[in-house]
């Protein structure tokens, strides 16, 4: 039972992770704010991700598993509800915070769980890379569902529908038998650590990645949106948000893809530092092309491009970092990039909106460009360190 609890906790935290990209188109114009308040939500969400990262670890080690999977699954279904029926912008604030808490709880249960259940506990890499194509399914299925379900019935009972179902694993992880955790965010061994050049290249190697990976998701069905009314102004608008959702599915099978077959490369960690750093030249090139389209068709190559890029950077830079350090300080390296990673996930997608007000998403990303050509540059400064 254990074996599917942990890839159900890291569904929950791709559910987690598109969620806002997926409702967005509605959740706007219910409440009445701009791309800019919209971004203020993001950013607030991916705060609060960074503060519970560290977090959760230590209350793992000293809870257990099964309490902390419960109450990941229960918090992101109450999250829900609320999203669900809120109708001002502060509730929706508080619901971002609280949402941090519960997908947070999911990660560190899912991905610590999965290094010890699969592979027998003795291949953690190729546990890790599976975990991640689970991941790459809840931000696939999230979007998925919801336009389909968007179509069919209202938004209070479409997120109703979707926090129930995030509920029914609850009953997987009470019945499950755990091992026992004892792989906590170790604060002592972090400090230690932070002399390490390796430590800050890397973590501000994640900083692009999340920056590129978490703006373009919580945007791309705006940027289709936009494309696509330009383009068939006379098409309904539910179709119109239906589609423009469909481009998180696409986003999400092109990174599961690469995440499968970046997974059996056998030297991808000895050379890692260059295959991230082409992800960067063509990551700024897709984007490029994003900023000039005007068909819809492109949308949906690139968005599926795009997908295929951008996962497989996060894991390939995690790995190429992880081989600079001992194992035993392994747990203490992942929160510190992790949480360096995740500033870019607070910062970007706010200032995106805050570019597109009085303008579009799609003239603003090219406030990506830089980041990729960044990339490039911190990789193969990774590769030396």
């Amino acid at each position: 039972m254990v074996q599917v609890v942990a890839p159900l906790c890291v569904m929950g935290l791709g559910l987690c992770f598109s969620l806002w990209g997926a409702i967005s188109v509605k959740l706007m114009p219910r409440l009445g704010i701009d791309k800019g308040q919209f971004g203020t939500l993001i950013s607030l969400f991916m705060g609060s991700c960074l503060v519970l990262s560290l977090v959760m670890g230590v209350v793992l080690d000293s809870v257990g598993y099964m309490p902390v999977a419960v109450f990941g699954f229960a918090m992101t279904s109450v999250c829900l509800f609320l999203l669900a029926y809120a109708k001002t912008f502060p509730v929706v604030l508080g619901t971002c915070v609280l949402l941090g808490a519960g997908a947070m709880a999911l990660n560190a249960s899912g991905n610590t769980l999965a290094t010890l259940v699969f592979f027998g506990g003795n291949n953690p890499a190729a546990a890790s890379n599976l975990t991640n194509v689970f991941f790459g399914a809840g931000i696939m299925l999230t979007p998925l569902t919801v336009s389909f379900l968007f179509r069919k019935t209202t938004y209070e009972r479409t997120l109703s529908l979707l926090a129930i179902a995030v509920l029914l694993p609850v009953a997987a992880a009470v019945l499950a038998t755990y091992p026992k955790s004892n792989a906590a965010f170790a604060f002592s061994a972090a400090v230690g650590l932070l002399g390490e050049p390796a430590l800050w290249v890397g973590g501000l190697v994640l900083f692009c990645c999340f920056s590129l990976d978490t703006t373009l998701k919580s945007w791309l069905p705006t940027f289709g949106k936009e494309v696509m009314t330009q383009a068939n102004p006379e098409r309904e608008v539910d179709a119109v948000d239906a589609s423009a959702l469909r481009l998180l599915v696409w986003f999400a099978a092109g990174m599961m893809l690469s995440r499968l077959l970046a997974s059996n490369v056998p030297f991808i960690t000895d050379y890692g530092v260059w295959f991230v750093s082409a992800a960067g030249l063509a990551s700024g090139i897709v984007i490029f092309a994003m900023i000039r389209t005007g068909s819809p068709t492109q949308v949906i190559y690139l968005a599926a491009m795009a997908g295929f890029i951008f996962g497989l950077s996060f894991p390939t830079t995690l790995g190429v970092t992880f081989a600079k350090f001992p194992k035993e300080v392994r747990g203490s390296v992942f929160g510190v990039v992790f949480a360096i990673g995740l500033l870019g996930s607070v910062i970007m997608p706010k200032a995106m909106g805050n570019a597109a007000r009085g303008s579009t998403v799609q003239k603003s990303l090219k406030l990506l460009l830089p980041l990729c050509v960044l990339q490039i540059i911190l990789a193969i400064v990774l590769g030396w360190v």
